[in-house]
């Protein structure tokens, strides 16, 4: 698989200095070590997962003065197995003891969630659906934890609120009913030049409701909370309607999706499969950094 770089040199600047003023001076290593101690760490992965976040490690031991020297072992996407070391390290002690702990959170995190997607792919492998993340994300983290997505084989949804039109059942309920609710939207994006090429996508928790996305001009249905059976329905009712009218409208379903679920979903015969779990349910894969200090450079 072919990853794309991450374009989040800027993201990942803002974020260490974030980090690293939340933490602070490593007092207790300064006290132990002293300036001059040197230390050889390695990175590794303890169980089985797809790498996430190796590539900011250089950015990382080297954001602190005096940086540390990293070798990576492994590229992001990378599926290892349990032992798999992710990188070495050398450097000053006062700064690899700095760095740990917020390589560690950022590469834990990051890796938990290109795991947790991979899961959702493997689960709709052989058919035509396309797995989505969704804007349940971390503040403050969304463009690294949507790269995660990315590594795990996943496909992003809109970036934010400005990223695409998505009438949801707010909306839907305080206009008064879906297609209300879209028509507003696709109305008021015929009338702004820069926002004609984004998705316009309408929520529905009907089939009804479907049909009112379909006729306000929704060029994508979102099917939420819906069972298998109820969302391979709506899926005929959207093709029927694309055949008579020359539409190209998608299907999307959503809500509380697990890895079983998707795949049903997915044989129902939807388009794209979203899952907010992606992001906000993906547990922290257990990777540690193991500290030797180098006695001949020692304090």
């Amino acid at each position: 698989m072919k990853l794309p770089k991450p374009p989040l040199t800027a993201d990942l600047d803002d974020l260490l200095t974030r980090a690293f003023a939340e933490d602070g001076e490593d007092i207790t290593s300064l006290a132990v070590f002293g300036p001059a101690a040197r230390v050889m760490a390695k990175m590794v992965c303890r169980e089985r997962a797809v790498i996430c976040g190796a590539a900011f490690l250089p950015r990382l031991f080297a954001f602190l003065s005096p940086p540390a020297r990293i070798t990576l072992l492994v590229t992001d996407g990378d599926l290892v197995k349990p032992g798999t070391v992710l990188a070495e390290i050398e450097g000053p002690a006062i700064t690899v003891l700095a760095v740990e702990r917020t390589a560690l959170n950022l590469v834990q995190r990051l890796t938990g969630i290109a795991t947790l997607t991979r899961a959702y792919v493997e689960a709709l492998k052989g058919t035509a659906a396309v797995l989505l993340d969704t804007r349940k994300t971390t503040p403050g983290l969304r463009s690294f934890e949507r790269y995660a997505v990315r590594c795990g084989g996943g496909t992003n949804h809109r970036p934010g609120l400005s990223g695409g039109f998505l009438v949801k059942d707010n909306h839907t309920d305080g206009a008064g009913s879906t297609w209300e609710a879209t028509r507003r939207a696709a109305d008021f994006r015929a009338l702004n030049r820069r926002l004609r090429g984004l998705l316009l996508e309408a929520e529905a928790r009907t089939l009804d409701e479907v049909h009112q996305a379909l006729d306000a001009g929704a060029e994508r249905v979102l099917l939420d909370n819906m069972t298998a059976a109820l969302m391979a329905k709506a899926v005929v009712d959207v093709k029927l309607f694309n055949e008579a009218t020359g539409a190209e409208v998608t299907t999307e379903a959503s809500g509380r999706m697990t890895p079983a679920t998707a795949r049903a979903a997915a044989e129902a015969g939807v388009d794209f499969v979203s899952a907010g779990a992606l992001t906000h349910s993906a547990r922290a894969i257990d990777i540690a950094l193991d500290v030797v200090v180098n006695p001949k450079k020692g304090r």
